[in-house]
């Protein structure tokens, strides 16, 4: 399951229209009213599942999370989710509760037990460059919480700084 921000635009009485020709009277009607549009490219992130503790841990890092990240403004995932969250546009993106790491998962094709990390303020987080930017991902927390940030917020390891005191406050450490 993916989330998709919705951006509320005022629908000018000619869109209106043609939204009415095209659709149910009841459905047109709530369009015109609410003037809500699906952000036709904006992210849409993947959802994660965590369950028990994880999950525990992930619903409180939700409401932890700060209003900005890097200076971008939290936008609204509907439907809503308490273990992803986006800011801006391009999107830095964060799922609470996501897979461990290929990398850091023994037995696998991509395992490497040296893989890059760095600690930002007490967290530690595994360094992944993806094509348009990068890929943290927790360590030693009791949930793994993903944060991609695209290139455009150059040098992508300060979205990080941001939610540190989150991360570390809502997800206890727990060794590998």
């Amino acid at each position: 399951m993916s989330f998709s921000p919705r951006r509320c635009l005022p629908l000018s009485a000619a869109s209106a229209a043609k939204a009415a020709v095209s659709l149910s009277a009841a459905a047109a009607a709530f369009i015109t009213l609410a003037g809500c549009t699906s952000a036709g490219d904006a992210p849409r992130p993947p959802v994660p599942t965590p369950t028990g503790p994880a999950a525990a841990a992930c619903r409180a890092l939700y409401e932890a999370l700060p209003e900005r990240v890097d200076g971008q403004r939290r936008v609204t995932l509907t439907p809503g989710t308490r273990y992803a969250a986006v800011w801006g546009d391009p999107a830095i993106e964060l799922g609470c509760g996501v897979p461990r790491p290929e990398v850091l998962t023994p037995g696998s094709e991509h395992y490497n037990p040296t893989a890059e990390a760095v600690e930002v303020d007490g967290v530690s987080w595994l360094l992944e460059k993806q094509d348009g930017g990068y890929r943290f991902t927790t360590t030693g927390r009791e949930a793994f919480v993903r944060v991609t940030v695209p290139d455009a917020y150059r040098p992508e390891i300060n979205a990080l700084v941001d939610l540190a005191d989150a991360v570390r406050g809502a997800v206890p450490e727990q060794p590998l």
